[in-house]
């Protein structure tokens, strides 16, 4: 388990249910996450947004028309991680339920997931390296007492 030093700044945008989601997402649980997935220091910003912001990020980004559930910007992966996540509230949410999971528990998965790809981990270029990163994945979920996330039902 990786533990290294963090400086986060924990960062909300304004969408419904944002009270729950403040509540739910304490510097010290949102920090914890990310720890476990590091394997160098880091300097973080991680941003909750809702829809509108997060489809345009997603549009102008990535030229996606639609807000998906984590953008990860990585800037310099060593000697320290410096990135930004930003995680579209309500989409986590409205997954969460499809998954039948915690909110809890999907924000854990999608911010370790965000932490990876910020130190250069990437399941989108072949299927060796997405079962790699879902294996490491399913290890620090379970390191933090959550479900294998890509366990089916």
């Amino acid at each position: 388990m990786a533990l290294n030093n963090l400086e986060l700044s924990l960062q909300f945008g304004k969408f419904d249910n944002l009270a729950e989601h403040k509540a739910l997402l304490t510097r010290a649980r949102v920090t914890k996450w990310i720890k476990h997935a590091l394997a160098v220091d880091a300097e973080m910003a991680v941003r909750i947004v809702g829809i509108e912001e997060g489809h345009a990020l997603n549009l102008q980004y990535r030229k996606k028309d639609y807000a998906t559930n984590v953008l990860t910007f990585d800037y310099q992966q060593e000697p320290t991680v410096q990135a930004d996540l930003v995680i579209c509230g309500p989409v986590i949410e409205r997954e969460a339920k499809e998954q039948n999971k915690s909110l809890e528990e999907h924000y854990a998965h999608m911010i370790v997931h965000g932490t990876l790809h910020a130190q250069g981990w990437d399941h989108e270029t072949s299927e060796e390296d997405a079962e790699e990163m879902e294996a490491y994945e399913t290890d620090i979920m379970q390191e933090l007492g959550y479900a294998d996330p890509y366990a089916k039902d």
